[in-house]
Parts: structure tokens; sequence; C-alpha cells
């Protein structure tokens, strides 16, 4: 063979790929497609990547704070994720350097049940439930739960991202066949204007916001979008001032607490976020998750009412009086946040990721798993060997090497 014919053969065209949504899985599945297309300099190819991302900002590890005029500290809340694991030897060594960094650490909380007072128990009755330590790491971005997500973005060399642009339902309409090695879909945005032709779209939306977007595509897994189905939560955020009285069952604290599990109320979690590592100069800030069925129950009731009932609910938890009543109260509702099953769905098996080969359309999440951070990053690896293995005919290990 000639030199020319063996670089024709080594050649590898280079892809056009959409993602639709900026969160975790769309920054994942970008990091992981750049490796995978560049990790051989003999056979390197430069992919042309765009996300599209609907919000001003990206990631779902949504981090919320305030700064107080007085003592220019700040209140913070991680209100979306408080917090991923990292199980799977693969996202153990893909999370490795920002360990490193100190940017991800280790979170060894200490976990209490906690069940609320009521008339004939006039105080909150807390017990020791666990530590989470290093071998069951529980780990946080510091200093914020978004610094991740934009190290992510930060660390892109060979992908855009479009803030604030709503992608509008594909179509068959869009989709141009000319042969077997080019195929193309256009998208568009809302108001109707192009976004550009893509080999490959990939959308990493909720699966209700999926189910819309490819609902008259002719997706070839349609159907498959709406077995896992996803519960909303409300998040109460709350801060107290520099030095102002703290409730009792913060203050008075007889088992030494960090995170609580709640029983007997509209509330799962508390989370203390002052305690957190790297988070010493905060003032007295706690953040609150109520219950998915709670949450789910009450989606569409006005948010002030909610927030009035989640009040009430926490005041019976932490105890606080007029002395200590939170000087900074916000709540947040998140339509989507917790992954359920289909009951059909065998043994609540996780989906993976939905593949339609002729379009060269990918419907993926951290709903097509288990609903958590590391389902990010295991259907974002899930999506690029589908990619690569399309594109250059050969199976691509997840941190960027090949296997044949």
């Amino acid at each position: 063979m000639t030199d020319s014919a063996a670089h024709a053969t080594d050649k590898i065209p280079t892809p056009t790929i959409a993602i639709i949504g900026g969160g975790l899985t769309g920054l994942f599945t970008a990091t992981l497609l750049e490796r995978a297309f560049t990790h051989d300099n003999r056979k390197s190819v430069v992919p042309n990547i765009v996300i599209f991302e609907k919000s001003r900002s990206i990631g779902r590890l949504a981090t919320r704070y305030r700064t107080d005029s007085a003592t220019t500290k700040n209140w913070q809340w991680a209100f979306g994720a408080q917090f991923f694991t990292a199980k799977s030897a693969d996202f153990q060594q893909f999370i490795k350097p920002w360990l490193q960094s100190d940017l991800l650490q280790p979170w060894c909380a200490n976990v209490v049940d906690l069940t609320t007072f009521h008339d004939a128990a006039p105080i909150a009755d807390i017990q020791k439930k666990e530590q989470w330590h290093s071998t069951q790491a529980r780990y946080i971005s510091t200093p914020k739960m978004t610094s991740w997500g934009r190290a992510l973005a930060d660390e892109l060399e060979h992908t855009s991202i479009n803030f604030k642009t709503r992608v509008a339902p594909l179509s068959k309409e869009h989709f141009v066949e000319k042969n077997d090695t080019n195929s193309k879909t256009e998208l568009f945005d809302a108001d109707g204007n192009s976004l550009g032709h893509f080999d490959w779209v990939v959308c990493t939306t909720p699966n209700g916001q999926a189910v819309e977007l490819m609902a008259n595509s002719g997706f070839s897994e349609q159907a498959k979008i709406s077995k896992s189905q996803m519960q909303a939560c409300y998040t109460l955020m709350l801060g107290w001032d520099d030095g102002q009285q703290l409730p009792d069952t913060l203050s008075r604290q007889t088992i030494l607490w960090d995170v609580a599990y709640v029983h007997d109320s509209p509330l799962d979690r508390i989370f203390i976020e002052h305690q957190k590592p790297a988070h010493d100069q905060l003032l007295p800030s706690v953040t609150i998750h109520a219950r998915n069925d709670w949450s789910e129950a009450h989606v569409d009731d006005d948010i002030e009412v909610v927030k009035a009932q989640l009040l009430q609910a926490v005041q019976q938890a932490l105890s606080w009086n007029d002395e200590s009543t939170p000087s900074q109260v916000d709540c947040h509702r998140w339509r989507y946040a917790a992954t359920i099953s289909h009951p059909d769905n065998i043994a609540n098996k996780a989906l993976h990721i939905l593949v339609d080969d002729k379009h060269q359309w990918i419907v993926s999440g951290d709903w097509c798993g288990q609903g958590n951070i590391e389902s990010c990053y295991q259907m974002a690896a899930e999506t690029v060997a589908v990619i690569c293995s399309q594109t250059t005919g050969k199976k691509r290990a997840h941190g960027g090497g090949t296997v044949d």
C-alpha cells in the first residue's frame, strides 16, 4: 500500500455534533468526544461540537448566593445537586484531575435521622445515622457546586456553547439523507432561525422536554423516552445574619451533624452549607429539599404558598423563635429532579441511551441511568462510544483510547 493510500485510509471525517442541553451530561459528552477524536496524532481530527443551552449558564449543579452589605460575607446554597458519588472505576479516573486540584473534595458529613417536633414532643428528635467517609465518598465542587461545570466548559477546546438558545422540536423535514455516509439534520431555534446542519444530534434534556423535542420527528425510540418519569423537587434556602442567634436544632447540637434525613414531614433532607469543606467563610446557610412525592403533588401550586408550607415544616424541624428566625428565605421549584422508573421497566433496569441509527440522533441524560451525576457520565460515555464507532469503525475507551 502506498503512503498516500495509507493516509487516505487513516483519514477520519470531521463530524459535526449538536448537543442540546448544557447540563453535566452535555458537558461530559463534549469533553469525552474531544478526547476520543484527538487522542491519536496520526489519526487526529478536530470535531465540530456545538452545545445549545436555553438558560444563560451551564450545568444543573446550581448554586445561589447573596452578599451581606454590612460584612461582605456570603450566604450560599447548593440548591440543585448537593453531592455526588463515584462508584465506577471509569468515573473515579475521570474526576481525578479535579480532586488533585481540590476543585472537587470529599465531604465526610455527619448524618442523622431527624423527627420533627409535635405537641407531645416540643423539640425535634435527632439520632445518629452514619458518617460519609472516603470508603463511601461523597464529593462536592468548591467553592461552589457550579464551579466544576464552569471548569468543564472552560477546558473545552473544540466546542462552542450557545446560551439562551431554545432548540425547536425536530422534524422529519429537517433531516437530509444524501447517502449512507453523508446525512445531516438542520436544527432551528424557537423563532425559526437555522442553527446549522449536523451529522449527529444528541438530546440531553430531562425526559419530559425530550418527549416534546422528538414528538414529531420520527425518532425510532420515541416510545421509550417516557418509560422513565421524573418527579419535582422544591428547595428551600435559609440564612442567618452574622452573630444572629441560630435555631436550637442548629446551635445546641448534642449530636454534631451536617445532613439530616427528616421523618414525618414534607421535608426530605436538610444540609448545613457553612459546615461543608472550604465553606467556613460563609454566613450560616441551610438548604432543605422537600420530598419528591410531596413536591410532585404540589408542582403547580403558587410558589409563595408552597414556601409558606415548607417554612412551617422547617420551623418544626429546626425550632426557631423570634430571635432565631432566618433573615434570608428563598424557594426554588425543580420540575424535573428525581428519576422514577416505569413499572413496566423490569427490575427498574436503567434504559441506557436511546439511539436512532438512521437519523443519527441520540437521546441521553441522567434519567436514562439512575438519575444522578455519575449517570450523566455513564450516558455521555455510551453516547461517545456510539458516535466514535460509527464515525471511525472502531470502539473507543471512555478516556479516549482505542480498542480494536
